[in-house]
Parts: C-alpha cells; sequence; structure tokens
C-alpha cells in the first residue's frame, strides 16, 4: 500500500524519508513542489496528486508535510488518517513534532516508523503497544544506548497486542487514578459587511487523558448528545451502545488519546461568539483611505474572550498605515501588505478599537474590493455549540478516581468581509 514516506519542511528540503517495499526516488516529490508552488498557502497545497506512476497523500503539520507514496488506488482517507497518527505517535513520544527534534531523534523516528508499518501496511499504531515496543526516548536511555550500543526496542511482545482490547496493556498501576476530559471545538465562519452570517461550522474533539489502574470501564454521557453530526470515534467505543442510548462506553487507552471528533453544521446552532465593526473606505481623487475597526464579545455567556490576533490583507496600492490601537500593538508590512494587530483579551467595558488612515500610492486606482479581516480567539470552559457532559461513571474497579471536564472554543478560519 504505501511505498515511502518523504517528510518535507517549509523550505521544500526532503529531511527524512522511509521507504518499505521498494526505494522510491526522491525526484517523484518534484510533482508535489509543483503543486506547493501554484498554492498560495501551505494548508492549499491537494492533499492528493495524481503522478503518472504513483499517488502522492500528504497532510500539513508542524510546518512539516508528510508525503506518502503509493503505486495502487487505495482510500485516500485511510492513508491520511495513518499520517495524522504517524504525527500524534512522534508527538507523543517526543513532546512535540518538529524538524528539530525529529532529526535528534532520527533512529527512534525510523524505529518506530518500522513497526507501524509492515511492508507497508498498518500495523501497530496504538501508542501504548509502540511504547512497549519502542521504548521513548529519555536522556538516560540515550545515554546508555551511545555507550553500550543497545537500540529502544523492547525485548518482549506487547502485553495488549494479542488482547480484546490492544489498545490497553494489561498491568496499569497508578497511586493517583485519575480522567481528564477536554472539549475543544473550533468555530469556522464567513460573516458578511452587514455583520450577518454567511457560513458558520463547528469541528469539535473530545481529547482525554485516562491514568487508572486494572481494566476499568467507563460510560461518558452527554446533556444533549443530539448536537453531534459525523461522529467519528476512537476504536475502544462501543459504537452499538452509542447507537441505541447515545452513551459513549468504553474501556479506555492508557494516558492520552482523542476520544472523539464531531462536527455541528447546522446554521442555528452555532453561536458567533465575537462581532467585528468595521469603516474601511478609500476615495477616488485622494491618495489616503480610512481604516476603522473595533472587536467585541457576542454570544459567549458571560465568559472572557483572550489571545484576540486580526489580520487583513491590504491591496496592493497601499503604501503605508498610520494606525493607532486603543489596545494591544500592530504591525504592517509595506512588503506582504499584511496587517497585524496583537489584541489579547477582551475587555467588554472598553472594547478594542484600531483607527487610523491609510495611505495609498500617488495616481493609482480606487482599489476593487475592501479587504477581509481574519480573526483568532480563544474562550476558556465554554463550548459554543452548547454540549455539555452530564457524567462519568466508572465500573469494574473498586477505587474512586479524580474526574475532570475542560472546555475551551477557539477560532479556525473566522473571517468577516468589509
Amino acid at each position: 500500500m504505501i511505498h515511502s514516506l518523504f517528510l518535507i519542511n517549509s523550505a521544500g528540503d526532503i529531511f527524512l524519508e522511509k521507504h518499505w517495499k521498494s526505494v522510491v526516488s526522491r525526484s517523484v516529490c518534484d510533482y508535489f513542489f509543483e503543486a506547493q508552488e501554484r498554492a498560495t498557502e501551505a494548508e492549499n497545497v491537494p492533499p492528493v496528486i495524481s503522478t503518472p506512476h504513483h499517488y502522492l497523500l500528504s497532510v500539513y503539520r508542524h510546518k512539516i508535510f508528510f508525503v506518502a507514496v503509493i503505486q495502487t488506488e487505495v482510500p485516500p482517507l485511510f492513508v491520511i488518517e495513518f499520517l495524522h497518527r504517524v504525527v500524534d505517535t512522534f508527538q507523543d513520544y517526543f513532546g512535540v513534532c518538529s524538524e528539530p527534534v525529529i532529526k535528534d531523534n532520527v533512529v527512534v523516528v525510523y524505529e518506530v516508523l518500522e513497526e507501524m508499518l509492515d511492508n507497508g501496511f498498518p500495523l501497530a499504531t496504538e501508542s501504548n503497544i509502540l511504547k512497549e515496543l519502542i521504548k521513548p526516548p529519555t536522556i538516560l536511555r540515550t545515554v546508555v544506548n551511545t555507550i553500550t550500543g543497545s537500540t529502544n526496542v523492547g525485548d518482549q511482545l506487547p502485553t495488549g497486542q494479542l488482547s480484546v482490547v490492544p489498545w490497553r496493556r494489561t498491568g496499569v498501576k497508578y497511586t493517583n487514578n485519575e480522567a481528564y476530559f477536554d472539549v475543544i471545538e473550533e468555530i469556522d465562519a464567513i460573516i458578511d459587511k452587514s455583520g450577518s452570517t454567511v457560513t458558520a461550522e463547528i469541528q469539535g474533539v473530545i481529547d482525554a487523558c485516562v491514568k487508572l489502574t486494572g481494566m476499568p470501564d467507563l460510560t461518558l454521557s452527554f446533556m444533549n448528545p443530539r448536537l453531534l453530526d459525523d461522529v467519528s470515534f476512537h476504536p475502544c467505543v462501543r459504537f452499538k451502545r452509542w447507537e441505541s442510548e447515545r452513551i459513549l462506553s468504553f474501556i479506555p487507552p492508557d494516558g492520552n488519546f482523542r476520544l472523539l471528533s464531531y462536527h455541528v453544521s447546522a446554521q442555528n446552532l452555532v453561536a458567533i461568539p465575537v462581532y467585528v465593526k468595521h469603516n474601511i473606505s478609500f476615495r477616488d481623487s485622494s491618495s489616503l483611505g480610512r481604516f476603522e475597526i473595533t472587536v467585541g464579545p457576542k454570544q459567549t455567556m458571560g465568559k472572557s474572550i483572550e489571545g484576540v490576533t486580526v489580520s487583513s490583507q491590504m491591496p496592493r496600492g497601499v503604501l503605508s498605515m498610520n494606525l493607532t490601537p486603543s489596545q494591544g500593538t500592530h504591525t504592517f508590512d509595506p512588503v506582504t501588505k499584511m496587517l497585524s494587530w496583537d489584541v489579547g483579551k477582551i475587555n467588554p467595558q472598553k472594547l478594542p478599537s484600531l483607527k487610523g488612515t491609510v495611505s495609498l500610492q500617488a495616481g493609482a486606482s480606487k482599489p476593487d474590493e475592501n479587504p477581509t479581516i481574519n480573526l483568532q480567539f480563544k474562550i476558556q470552559q465554554l463550548a459554543i455549540s452548547g454540549l455539555k457532559v452530564n457524567r462519568l461513571d466508572m465500573y469494574g474497579e473498586k477505587y474512586k478516581p479524580f474526574k475532570g471536564i475542560k472546555y475551551m472554543t477557539k477560532a479556525g478560519k473566522f473571517q468577516v468581509r468589509t
């Protein structure tokens, strides 16, 4: 299935390659580089590229392209999901997934990739199993391996691999038993110049960190489970119980894992948490324009909006901008024409604003259209869809665990047209 994997940085350099069936020449990536040049942004590179003899499937995460090379037709989402699993595994092993970290741990990276695919087909992709097969790197283990010439490969077959719950190893013991769940929602929206919503949808995930002794059986119920569309579960979830009762019943993996991801696309269910008042105007006869924007909270259930950043790609004819922010700092790059405003936290009593003038090239015609405004923000302890966890129960073990639920909403592609 997967013949080769190439890791490419944002500069277009191949810094790691792994081949399973036969060695595929690096020149196959030239088709990918051509597509990369045509795309305005890294995220816009097509995930599937067809070449005369191969298909290139890629994901872009942490400023790295993970490009898989296949020779026969396979379900593309199958390969893309595997590539995401590779990135998550690297993050779990090394703390961060970046080019310097991968280069520093190149031996472990090759050992992990060798176990994750067998002759090009996915084999062991669960973090618990991989960590028993290939020990995660530590400073002490690295020193010992350097001196003795040994590797991180484990001595025994993972205990969970042959059981009915391969995602959980046997004999797990903790002094503090705890289960924490993070409900994280990302809102994608386009708002028109009058403030009406053109399109809005929510992509949500529930990430879990479970450290429980033995073989616990958990159930998680929601106040309003009917909100969820297009739900994708971790293999540990019993799907029949969800279909009949809308309750998540599962034996959890040990450690960090993604329990489920979901989608809310019904327009009436997506609340827009911020608004932008704007007055951006250019005159035909003058080389000066007016620029005013104000950001404020809207439908946040009393929660504060943090980490707000505003960016806007100004028209080519703009030479400079003389702006004054009431809060935060702003920058304007005269080469790329990109305006960035780091707002920070919004105070509802004193709304942040950015006002001033725009200088245009002398004699240049008025820009055809006004720039769009892109927003980034975070809202702690709020799931904007209204999803709420009702209760978490544990069966099969006698101790009482610590339990916690945290909610967060953040902006995905949030655009305001002016």
